[in-house]
């Protein structure tokens, strides 16, 4: 290739190599615009620094996304019984529902309207004297809401609903259960000195029934016998608004100690999980006093001679409600003028209790009773000289003493339960045992 351009003319020669720069300047000049970019970059751009792109919205862009933001909305507010505005009409005696209706500015289609609701509204119509019936009403005057005390935790709204109907709902308080001690020492009855603890009458027999399977309350109680228990307490709004159930009890009776403890089945266990349920109760009648103990060799009280007095005399009022100590069958049900009315039951093959001079028979012949039914009430029939029920226990057809006979032995807890129950069963011991001992320190 040089050798031919050596052979050119020379003119020749100077237009070649004059295309050939003119080429080589073109093609190195840099343009305007990459210097632009690339001085930009080095100017704005830095290693290691976060930069955020702009993104271009369009009109319609921005329009859509506008429309479509959510607006703030606030909730209306839910009605409750405190936040309406109610007038209170307290019942008085002779006010019929139509007479406080009337008082408060509502007509008998209102009234009827309202009653006919449901069972809850008809409530209403059954109002008493010191109750309070709160209404509240519309700016038109109409009847919208009314209130109605229904006990220390329920309370019967009626509210009018879109479709001009009424609607009730019962609203309840929450209760607080707290544990509750109590306890006492016996100076002359336990019924007084239940009453001293302050216990009402009701936890008196619940207590004395709780133990009615080992102890005759009518019978074994004795001077300086001392009792506690654990029962609940119900509160709301921080009043006290009444007693629960018992959840333990301790009987230290003639220096012998019967502990109780209420199981999630609502029965009472010993603590070692043997339930306090036996086959028979000790006395057959709620405790009142003794007139006569099993005596084999007292004289008769009619007749003066010495004769066996094969049971107990339960001094009572007449119909006092007499209950069958056992399950079983009645072997007999009848009058004759020693005995005046008489029941006789089988219990199995091994025992028969009997009940002598009572007032009204409950139960026939050949009649299948349970434990704690009632089978008649205390009488003044036959032989005798007061009202009260003569109660015998045999064995094998022998007559022994009610009040000392041994029982047949409570089935235990299964071993589950009793593995729940007696961490609970101890922890309640323990409770009776802080309330004894604090008692005994504040008597001292």
């Amino acid at each position: 290739m040089v050798h031919v351009v050596h052979k050119l003319p020379k003119k020749h020669k100077l237009l070649i190599l004059t295309c050939i720069s003119v080429m080589l300047i073109i093609a190195l000049w840099p343009s305007e615009k990459a210097t632009a970019s690339r001085d930009s970059d080095k100017k704005a751009l830095e290693v290691g620094k976060r930069y955020e792109l702009p993104v271009k919205v369009s009109e319609n862009e921005e329009q859509l996304t506008t429309l479509s933001a959510p607006a703030e909305v606030q909730a209306p507010e839910k009605t409750t019984i405190d936040t309406l505005e109610f007038n209170d009409f307290e019942v008085k005696h002779g006010d019929s529902l139509a007479v406080l209706f009337k008082r408060a500015g509502f007509s008998a289609q209102t009234l009827h309207k309202l009653v006919n609701t449901n069972a809850e509204t008809r409530k209403l119509t059954k109002i008493h004297p010191g109750e309070v019936l709160s209404f509240a009403k519309s700016a038109e005057g109409e009847l919208t809401h009314l209130k109605y005390v229904l006990s220390k935790t329920d309370t019967l709204l009626v509210s009018l609903d879109e479709e001009r109907k009424y609607q009730t709902a019962i609203h309840s308080k929450e209760i607080e259960t707290v544990n509750q001690s109590a306890g006492g020492k016996i100076k002359s009855s336990f019924w007084t000195a239940g009453i001293s603890a302050g216990l009402s009458e009701r936890q008196i027999m619940n207590f004395a029934d709780i133990f009615g399977w080992d102890i005759d309350f009518a019978n074994d109680i004795r001077k300086d016998d001392t009792f506690s228990l654990v029962y609940e307490t119900h509160y709301v709004d921080g009043e006290l608004i009444g007693n629960g159930k018992i959840i333990a009890a301790e009987f230290i009776n003639q220096g012998e100690r019967f502990s109780a403890i209420r199981h999630t089945d609502d029965n009472f266990y010993t603590p070692e999980g043997r339930s306090m349920r036996k086959a028979f109760l000790r006395a057959p009648v709620n405790f009142k006093y003794i007139s006569s103990n099993f005596n084999p060799r007292r004289k008769h009280p009619v007749t003066g001679r010495v004769s066996a007095h094969r049971g107990i005399d339960y001094a009572a009022r007449v119909g006092t409600p007499v209950v069958s100590s056992g399950n079983g069958k009645v072997t007999k049900s009848g009058y004759n003028k020693l005995n005046g009315n008489y029941v006789f039951i089988q219990h199995g093959s091994q025992y028969v209790t009997k009940y002598l001079h009572l007032n009204k028979r409950m139960v026939k012949t050949g009649q299948k009773v349970k434990q704690g039914q009632k089978i008649g009430t205390v009488g003044a029939t036959g032989r005798v000289t007061g009202a009260h029920l003569h109660y015998e226990f045999l064995v094998n057809g022998v007559h022994r003493n009610p009040k000392t006979v041994k029982l047949p032995k409570s089935e235990p807890l299964p071993r589950t339960e009793l593995a729940k129950f007696k961490p609970v069963a101890k922890d309640l011991l323990a409770q009776l045992e802080r309330s004894r001992e604090l008692r005994l320190a504040l008597n001292n």
